[in-house]
């Protein structure tokens, strides 16, 4: 068997642009002929990058965004079919398409399912009508039970987002609203605690002062109330934001990025992370659409040992198998006996993990073992 490959497809069009978001994102009002000729940049791009990587096994294909189910399904088709073609898929090929749950775009499950979508990642966010006129969402709460009641009847995986830590938002609140989701029978749930990201909506607003985050303690309270409920409906945490029911319903693409498999990105913005010659590399995309179109072509960019190593820190440590010890080898790694110690990574020679209360500090984990 070659190396593992994924290829992920970053769609960048959103009907509408979340308060919370700092994707490379465009409203597609007025983009219909853009989009035509974007989606025949991507093959273009693909086969470009074939070129690059040479023969490799096929584990996944990730439509993402933006809003990948506003595309034509021919279009996703086509990708799909060039990524089949110029790799060799494995035999259970994993492709998933990021769906946002309004009526329209529900209705058109079945044809993206014609189109080889196997897995579909349903942005419900929230149950709660209030909740998603916060978040800046096209959709109801009905419509999201719709949607994840049709997506369970097409698709043979379902996987369900929710973002919480809203202003307000109390562990019992969270509770029922997390246990609603189950209910809806998905067999992932990716539950993100909400961010205030650099430059977006939402950073402004709490700048502001028009609202407040909840503080951290209630912040903590609210991840180990998730990981309560959750635990409790038979799901693994296997990663910091990612629960399924067994190994076979894990996400394999994002499973890709957390051990350091190579990835190839395509379309505007992308990044992707390709292993040439025995040297990690990392390839960008032009972040506009028109440009993008005009020149989808990459240049591979050489990490250094210690770039490399502080990615695969970095990712790795997110899942709960952690990464080996022998592929840090390029970092001098700070406090480990002493984050032992507290209990925050866990006493184990062969790999550096961490344990469900290092995960719950990771970012202030990770900094410390590498500044």
């Amino acid at each position: 068997m070659s190396q593992p490959l994924g290829v992920y497809v970053h769609w960048p069009y959103c009907a509408r642009i979340c308060p919370y978001c700092d994707f490379n994102v465009f409203k597609a009002a007025g983009r219909d002929q853009e989009a035509e000729r974007l989606a025949g940049a991507i093959v273009a791009d693909l086969e470009a990058q074939r070129a690059l990587t040479g023969p490799r096994d096929l584990v996944s294909v990730f439509l993402g965004g933006g809003t990948p189910s506003l595309m034509d399904p021919a279009w996703a088709a086509a990708i799909v079919d060039a990524a089949r073609r110029l790799w060799t898929p494995a035999a259970d090929l994993e492709v998933t398409l990021e769906a946002n749950p309004t009526d329209a775009e529900a209705g058109r499950f079945a044809a993206f399912a014609e189109a080889g979508v196997n897995r579909l990642s349903l942005g419900l966010q929230s149950l709660d009508d209030a909740a998603l006129v916060f978040l800046g969402r096209n959709h109801d709460a009905a419509e999201g039970l719709r949607a994840a009641e049709t997506a369970a009847k097409v698709f043979p995986r379902l996987s369900l987002d929710l973002i919480y830590a809203r202003p307000g938002e109390t562990p019992a609140v969270w509770a029922e609203e997390l246990s609603r989701a189950i209910d809806l029978g998905a067999e992932h749930i990716s539950p993100y605690q909400l961010t205030l990201e650099a430059g977006t909506a939402f950073q402004k607003a709490v700048r502001r002062g028009a609202w407040s985050p909840p503080d951290e303690e209630t912040g903590a309270a609210l991840f180990e109330t998730t990981q309560d409920v959750l635990t409790a409906a038979g799901f693994e945490a296997y990663e910091v934001s990612n629960h399924a029911r067994g190994p076979a319903a894990r996400s394999r693409h994002n499973l890709v990025y957390w051990k350091g498999w190579d990835y190839v990105g395509v379309g505007p913005g992308a990044h992707g992370r390709l292993t040439l010659d025995g040297r990690r590399h990392a390839t960008f995309a032009a972040s506009r659409p028109g440009d993008y179109i005009e020149w989808p072509a990459v240049t591979p960019e050489p990490l250094s040992a210690e770039e490399a190593a502080e990615e695969r820190l970095l990712s790795g440590l997110r899942i709960a198998e952690g990464v080996p010890f022998a592929e840090l080898t390029a970092l001098t790694l700070k406090r480990v006996d002493e984050f032992i110690a507290q209990g925050l990574l866990a006493d184990d020679p062969e790999r550096l993990r961490a344990t469900p209360a290092g995960r719950l500090v990771l970012d202030h984990l990770t900094t410390q073992l590498i500044v």
